[in-house]
């Protein structure tokens, strides 16, 4: 399993186009990939569950992922991450 906590400084947080873009990126890997946020999980690649989660600006999130391509996956989110939503 390979995980990563980030920090959102994205002044709208995980919005509606960032959060896609993430859920499409988690959908092309085989991997269980979770997003983590205040003691909730929810399965990255289900648009509804990321936006159920409210993460606004300053919050820390924790990515997970577990499956063969793992470590490919988290490389690939943690790239959105940093260009659209913080570091």
């Amino acid at each position: 399993m390979a995980e990563k906590t980030y920090k959102i400084t994205a002044e709208t947080g995980i919005h509606a186009r960032p959060a896609t873009q993430l859920v499409n990126k988690a959908g092309q890997f085989s991997s269980d990939i979770t997003l983590e946020y205040k003691g909730k999980s929810v399965n990255l690649k289900s648009i509804m569950g990321v936006m159920s989660l409210g993460v606004g600006q300053g919050a820390e999130v924790t990515i997970k992922a577990d499956g063969s391509d793992a470590d490919d996956a988290l490389a690939a989110i943690e790239e959105i991450i940093k260009n659209e939503l913080g570091e």
